[in-house]
């Protein structure tokens, strides 16, 4: 995985099949991220540490564009629900803003995608 965060702390290690980077938000106090690739229990913890550190470096509501990813499993919707919890105890929000197929059908499937709008 390869993370872009534009405070320029390191970047995670990488994590085959996924990458994520961290850009400026069209809205005054959102930070985006966006993620392509495949989203799996092998670099679930990694996707995780980028949302957490955009949300405590930012201090903004983070827009999560999944657009471009072509898998995610149970481990990836747990670390999407993880991070919208440390948002809301933080004052701030994480909304999915785009997603392809495959993972609008699991936020579907889960009755999980209001809670990420």
């Amino acid at each position: 995985m390869t993370a872009i965060m534009s405070d320029h702390r390191p970047c995670p290690p990488e994590a085959p099949g996924m990458e994520a980077r961290v850009i400026s938000g069209s809205q005054p106090g959102t930070v985006r991220v966006l993620v392509s690739g495949e989203i799996d229990f092998d670099n679930a913890t990694l996707l995780g540490e980028v949302l957490l550190a955009a949300l405590a470096s930012h201090r903004a509501t983070l827009l999560v564009d999944l657009e471009q990813v072509t898998f995610c499993d149970c481990a990836g919707l747990n670390t999407l629900l993880t991070a919208r919890r440390a948002a809301l105890r933080a004052g701030r929000g994480l909304h999915v803003t785009a997603a392809g197929c495959l993972v609008e059908r699991l936020l579907n499937l889960t009755d999980t995608r209001s809670l990420l709008t």
